[in-house]
């Protein structure tokens, strides 16, 4: 994936791959020369390594709209290239690797060029970095609540005037 398309897919919804444990839908929100950051419903904020992304989906007609709001002055990991996110998510707690039997989570502690230490329960896990796909760490989004609030409200009325009724009895 080279830089100049990721660029111009910034802002829209895609699709990470066409299948399996590592797709994703989600918002394009920035791309550099090695990766790119996407928001996920699910995941929240996922860092990709382009060179393991085969394939990218925009639904040029029917775009996909995404079930949640993006917040305002949302804030995420920026760096120059991959290995400078995952540096800069050091001693946080990551998932690695989203879908499938290679998926870790735990507590990064080493990060180098040539691998990065997860600790995750009573392990201590030395990754390849070459074999980094993806990382994300807690950063998440509320689903969108539509319609929720005024069920609420009506629920909080009904009970109001029901209660009304009762002490005029």
């Amino acid at each position: 994936m080279n830089k100049e398309m990721l660029l111009s897919l910034v802002d829209r919804v895609i699709k990470v791959d066409r299948g399996g444990p590592e797709s994703r839908y989600g918002k394009l929100l920035a791309a550099e020369e090695d990766h790119f950051i996407l928001l996920t419903e699910d995941d929240g904020i996922i860092y990709y390594n382009t060179h393991h992304i085969k394939s990218l989906t925009v639904n040029a007609k029917n775009e996909v709209k995404l079930d949640f709001d993006i917040p305002r002055g949302l804030e995420y990991v920026k760096a120059e290239n991959f290995r400078g996110v995952v540096e800069k998510l050091r001693y946080r707690w990551v998932k690695i690797n989203r879908g499938g039997p290679e998926t870790l989570e735990g507590v990064m502690d080493v990060v180098n060029d040539d691998f990065i230490t997860i600790v995750s329960n009573e392990e201590i896990v030395n990754l390849s970095m070459f074999h980094v796909r993806n990382i994300s760490y807690g950063v998440k989004v509320e689903k969108a609540n539509k319609g929720k609030g005024n069920n609420q409200e009506k629920g909080k009325e009904n009970n109001k005037q029901t209660n009304a009724k009762k002490e005029s009895e």
